[in-house]
């Protein structure tokens, strides 16, 4: 029987925690329940803190551990590590947790294209800072993508991704996420009809792979460059306008070239790329908020082509325009 051990601190997220717990101790037994059938676990599970004591999670419940993190073993080749969400401010739990973040170090050369550490949320933050996701694809919440992005350039973030996996590595995204990565960890360590079984019995819908649809707009004014902040300040106010390039330049008193290089320095993309997250993102609010027609979207947010704009807005959210209304609209 394959062990996952989930790791407690104060500030966890207490759903990422007894979730997880609830979909392992389930795994092979629901499904077997439901259909009158005797139950095979195929999981055990502990929680472990660095004193041992309980876990003091973000909402208040504390949860009592099996033991210390600091006396356990390291995990078999077999077994699995998960980090929850991380529910308190980011750089707070890094700071309060170095002894945490040097025992991860193990686990940043384990090797194997078996997953046997993985994160929720905000908990790649966790694995980040052990150097664990150094050169690798991962993920986290979407609405953290540009802290994570600053504080780890080494890196592959992929934000736009539910799940990713990464050779030993895996990595949910945002809130609720940990379904899914808990579904793909259970087909991985125990087979795709047990997988199947536990979604069915959980009610848990396990075709999604994308979490653009529940992002919204980063707005990408970190930076220091107060030319191009103007310019973001312009677009913010002109987006539904037709806005050209050559436009643009004379605006900033730039070159074309100079504007390209100094807006993708600054915001990490470029001024038409900009251009379009802003469209997409006014769209969606007409989407959520009205039941306008999607033509008339379109030409609100500065298209006139609705074919055209309807592969855009699949492209940045993963829904083509009426599913998304059908999904997120009031």
């Amino acid at each position: 029987m394959k062990t996952v051990t989930i790791i407690g601190f104060t500030g966890a997220l207490a759903s990422a925690i007894t979730g997880v717990i609830d979909l392992f101790r389930m795994a092979g037994v629901t499904w077997a329940r439901v259909h009158g059938e005797p139950p095979h676990p195929l999981f055990r599970t502990r929680l472990l803190t660095e004193s041992g004591d309980v876990c003091r999670c973000i909402n208040g419940l504390t949860i009592g551990a099996d033991g210390s993190w600091l006396e356990q073993a390291s995990p078999g080749e077999d077994d699995l590590l998960i980090i929850p969400t991380i529910g308190a401010p980011i750089e707070q739990v890094l700071a309060d947790n170095p002894g945490l973040v040097n025992w991860l170090r193990q686990f940043k050369n384990a090797g194997g294209d078996q997953v046997r550490v993985a994160s929720n949320c905000t908990g790649a933050f966790l694995l980040a800072e052990a150097g664990i996701l150094d050169g690798r694809q991962a993920t986290t919440h979407w609405g953290f993508s540009n802290q994570f992005r600053q504080r780890f350039p080494a890196v592959d973030l992929q934000p736009e991704k539910l799940v990713t996996v990464d050779g030993h590595v895996a990595c949910a995204g945002g809130g609720m996420a940990w379904w899914d990565l808990g579904i793909y960890l259970v087909e991985r360590h125990a087979g795709a009809q047990v997988a199947r079984e536990l979604a069915k019995a959980f009610v848990i819908d396990a075709g999604r792979s994308s979490q653009a649809p529940y992002s919204a707009l980063q707005a990408r004014r970190y930076h220091s460059d107060a030319e191009i902040l103007k310019l973001q300040d312009w677009l913010d106010a002109h987006y539904h306008h037709t806005v050209s390039l050559e436009h643009l330049a004379q605006l900033s008193g730039l070159t074309e070239r100079s504007l390209i290089r100094r807006f993708k320095a600054a915001t990490g993309d470029t001024p038409t790329g900009y251009l379009q997250v802003l469209r997409i993102e006014a769209a969606r609010q007409h989407l959520e908020n009205s039941r306008i027609a999607i033509e008339a979207v379109t030409r609100l947010v500065g298209y006139e082509d609705v074919s055209s704009f309807s592969r855009l807005f699949r492209k940045h959210t993963g829904l083509a325009p009426g599913a998304y209304r059908s999904r997120f609209g009031r």
